[in-house]
């Protein structure tokens, strides 16, 4: 294979001849994206460049999870991986991570900035569930879902990516900071142990920023996160809080009791488009009910995905094959569970890369 060296912004790409005409998309903490053209299948890509994988088991951990969900998942509102590359032929030598993935056309960020219709918000959300679902069908808790990891195109698909944080498995405790703060469930937020209703707290943050144009639980730290998060929805029950570790208790007892703000004001008529001439269901009421399920401080009374997607607001959208696709393949991570050095890791994903690398060239070689 023939590589060639392009540089993107101060970024150093060293891809496959086959791809070309690169430009900057965007970086992130797991790595630098660009657009790009494939010479071979005649598409437009987008390829990331992981950032120093292997500066520390963090970084390495996360490069190795990433590349290893996106090889398991199949479905149509998930990213898409066409191509894994590195272009060092050794593992001394090995540092660098290529991933190529389908090409949208923005981020959900942009999109919120629009003026949004019921049928387009609903029909965001469907997808985003169903995303969601066949991740779930896996028992993997995407865990870091925000608009600026889903992505759509002029078609209105969307799909979800980004898999460096997400988990397998239910029960976790996960530290508070590493979640994109304004989406974090309260949890998290508080260090409890979670499951995969996490994701639909972030599904109603990110519908409650569509209403309302702008982040609904704006928090500057951890501790006002659980701040703006009480002062909206209210001060939780002590259901909720004699589940919470005892220091964690203390303080959460110790703050002022809040009322909240009922969700006729928070989410109020006037934030939302008119409702729907073509379907009846697709209304600010039925909206607002779905947000008031979504956004509720105790998991075990939050609704499920599965709930979610059978919710009128939702549910008009239903296709079997989308909701109830093939699950995927079940993501093995009996790795994360020990204590591997760096060194470790970088085997891993070596490994990794060029076992797709082989199947890639073996599907070439049978044509």
């Amino acid at each position: 294979m023939q590589y060639h060296v392009i540089e993107v912004g101060d970024t150093r790409f060293e891809v496959l001849q086959r791809y070309n005409d690169l430009h900057a998309l965007g970086s992130g903490a797991q790595g630098v994206c660009c657009s790009a053209r494939d010479t071979i299948a005649n598409r437009s890509v987008a390829i990331k460049k992981l950032s120093r994988p292997f500066q520390n088991i963090t970084h390495a951990k996360r490069a190795f999870r990433e590349l290893k969900l996106m090889r398991l998942v199949n479905h149509v509102n998930i990213i898409g991986l066409l191509d894994v590359f590195t272009p060092q032929t050794t593992l001394d030598e090995f540092q660098d991570v290529y991933l190529v993935m389908e090409l949208m056309d923005a981020n959900l960020c942009q999109v919120i900035q629009m003026e949004l219709d019921h049928e387009r918000i609903s029909y965001l959300l469907y997808q985003l569930l169903c995303g969601i679902k066949h991740l779930h069908s896996a028992g993997i808790i995407h865990r870091d879902l925000k608009p600026s990891n889903i992505v759509v195109d002029r078609k209105c698909t969307l799909k979800i990516l980004d898999f460096g944080l997400a988990r397998s498995g239910q029960n976790h405790n996960m530290t508070p900071y590493v979640v994109t703060r304004y989406y974090r469930s309260p949890e998290v937020v508080l260090g409890m142990k979670y499951g995969p209703n996490v994701d639909i707290w972030s599904v109603g943050c990110i519908m409650g920023e569509m209403i309302r144009g702008r982040v609904v639980f704006c928090g500057t730290d951890h501790i006002d996160q659980w701040k703006k998060i009480t002062d909206l929805l209210g001060t939780p029950s002590a259901e909720f809080t004699n589940r919470l570790q005892p220091s964690v208790r203390d303080f959460v007892e110790s703050r002022p009791y809040c009322e909240g703000i009922s969700f006729d004001v928070l989410f109020s008529d006037d934030y939302f488009p008119p409702d729907s001439e073509r379907y009846e269901q697709l209304n600010s009421k039925n909206a607002r009910d779905l947000l008031t399920k979504m956004l509720v401080i105790d998991p075990k009374h939050r609704m499920s995905v599965d709930e979610a997607l059978r919710h009128p607001y939702i549910n008009l959208w239903f296709k079997d094959d989308e909701v109830n696709g093939p699950p995927p393949a079940t993501y093995d991570s009996s790795a994360e569970a020990d204590e591997l050095t760096v060194q470790q890791w970088k085997q891993l994903i070596y490994n990794e890369v060029k076992d797709y690398e082989a199947c890639r060239d073996s599907k070439i070689d049978d044509r």
